[in-house]
């Protein structure tokens, strides 16, 4: 099976068992959390060096950002409160997907690509729900203009959309209206939400660069 296929399963199918398998005689959340890290160690095990390198720098990035959103600033919180354990590997699940869409989708098609978040996030601003979409917008161009990939920052805005938008519709975790420290407020999900997740793949792509161009001195 492509691994695409198995990412988009396990998240899908793996979100939809957490929420519903609540009171399972193995709670739905065990199992997500025993498929999920079993997917990460086989991906682990078969991987070259690059990649493995890859999966531990996703891990101690989201991770920290991920209990920092969550604890820390409040952004948003998970049903039961603390992360579920499936999250950080899932996180490179998402990763490694929007880098193998991306591939996909003709350079010259990147900017385009974004163009409906633009009256969108306008129109969410103007109505008051989501007022941290300008800032977001404007990030999100940052990384486009002098980010070393641009169709992934563009693949990751969607994907990451269409999976947050999924979580909320279950209710696996949901957004605050009020961003904490500030006076702007968040949809929920927030639309431009994928922007988090292009920063994340930025110091990805920078940190793994960078490990391995010494590691070849």
């Amino acid at each position: 099976m492509r691994r695409e296929v198995v990412y988009i399963l396990t998240i899908c199918i793996g979100l939809w068992v957490d929420q519903n398998g609540t009171e399972w005689p193995l709670k739905g959340e065990y199992i997500v959390d025993i498929v999920v890290w079993s997917i990460f160690a086989t991906i682990y095990a078969r991987g070259d060096r690059v990649e493995r390198i890859e999966m531990l720098t996703v891990l101690a990035f989201a991770t920290p950002m991920e209990l920092f959103f969550t604890e820390v600033w409040h952004l948003y919180e998970y049903r039961e409160g603390m992360m579920p354990l499936f999250v950080p590997a899932g996180h490179w699940f998402l990763f490694d997907l929007g880098r193998r869409f991306s591939k996909h989708l003709p350079e010259h098609w990147a900017w385009p690509s974004i163009v409906p978040f633009v009256p969108l996030s306008i129109y969410f601003a103007y109505q008051g729900i989501d007022t941290s979409g300008l800032l977001l917008l404007v990030a999100l161009f940052g990384f486009m203009q002098w980010g070393p990939e641009r169709r992934l920052y563009a693949t990751m805005a969607w994907l990451a959309l269409a999976m947050e938008l999924w979580g909320t519709h279950l209710g696996n975790w949901a957004w605050y209206a009020e961003v904490p420290w500030t006076p702007l407020t968040a949809w929920n999900p927030p639309l431009l939400c994928g922007v988090v997740y292009a920063l994340g793949d930025l110091l990805v792509n920078i940190t793994v660069n960078q490990f391995t161009s010494q590691e070849s001195d």
